[in-house]
């Protein structure tokens, strides 16, 4: 009698032994999967300075689908943004906004603290010598924005701002097009196109660079400016990939391919579409 209550103590003492053992593997699967869902899911950083409209932008709320700022109490909008979205969606992720300075984008991106670069970016040469880029999201020719009613506003040919005081962002190829403006007066570049309008108004500058939807943007914004645009044979000499935009990423990055086939999948028109909307929608006190 006690050999079958000890057999039948056994059987029971494995059953639990058993039961509970199942227990733990299929809570420690469900866990495991849930992570994995959560890995999955992630996150999309994506570095801009918010502060080049109508490409990016920042702005005190989240009208007209801004995104909000990591770390910070402000949102950013624009064009860039729009694109990011496609992007994240694209990807599965979440899209997370990281302002960064122009000239601390590439570090940023370089030491893991972005996963991509979508600020207006043009992929020359010397950028693709530290960072990989994606398939261009925009293409645009360059202008010149000066005063309204001042006196290169009549202007036809780059060469109509001989003697003018000249100027563009810090580190991008519009500073070294002014180069071919034959007598011009080169002003230090600056840090960005807030500070060129402020000084554009103040008189400080006669103009400065940029690419043709900022210029529709300064004027939009501001009608004390007025962009300057220019004819086949009078504007500034450009290659391709200089007025094109396109994402940055790691050159160790699996994104690239990813972000083409995204990109992809944006007609023309709508590209054309979210311009439009940006200039429409950029902040008019961004001046």
């Amino acid at each position: 009698m006690r050999k079958k209550l000890s057999l039948l103590f056994a059987l029971s003492l494995t059953m639990m032994l058993f039961l509970a053992a199942c227990g733990t593997s299929e809570s420690t699967g469900s866990k495991s999967e849930d992570k994995s869902s959560d890995e999955k899911k992630g996150t999309f950083k994506v570095g801009l300075e918010a502060g080049y409209a109508p490409f990016n932008w920042s702005q005190n709320d989240d009208s007209n689908g801004a995104v909000k700022i990591d770390g910070s109490g402000e949102y950013a909008g624009g064009y860039d943004v729009e694109i990011a979205k496609k992007i994240a969606d694209g990807l599965g992720k979440e899209l997370v906004i990281v302002k960064t300075e122009w000239d601390g984008l590439i570090p940023a991106l370089q030491s893991n603290k972005i996963d991509a670069v979508i600020a207006g970016m043009s992929p020359t040469d010397k950028r693709k010598k530290s960072i990989y880029f994606s398939d261009n999201y925009y293409k645009s020719d360059l202008v010149m924005v000066v005063k309204n009613g001042g006196k290169y506003v009549n202007a036809k040919s780059i060469q109509d701002f001989k003697g003018a005081k000249i100027t563009a962002q810090l580190n991008t190829f519009h500073y070294s097009v002014i180069d071919q403006i034959k007598d011009v007066e080169k002003k230090p570049a600056m840090d960005n196109f807030p500070a060129m309008r402020v000084a554009l108004e103040s008189g400080i500058i006669d103009g400065y660079v940029s690419e043709r939807p900022e210029g529709v943007s300064a004027q939009a914004a501001n009608k004390k400016f007025k962009m300057v645009e220019f004819d086949k044979k009078s504007k500034f000499k450009t290659s391709d990939d200089d007025t094109a935009i396109a994402v940055g990423v790691k050159k160790d990055s699996d994104l690239t391919k990813k972000i083409n086939e995204i990109l992809a999948g944006i007609s023309e028109d709508e590209r054309m579409s979210i311009m439009d909307s940006a200039i429409e929608n950029q902040p008019a006190a961004k001046n």
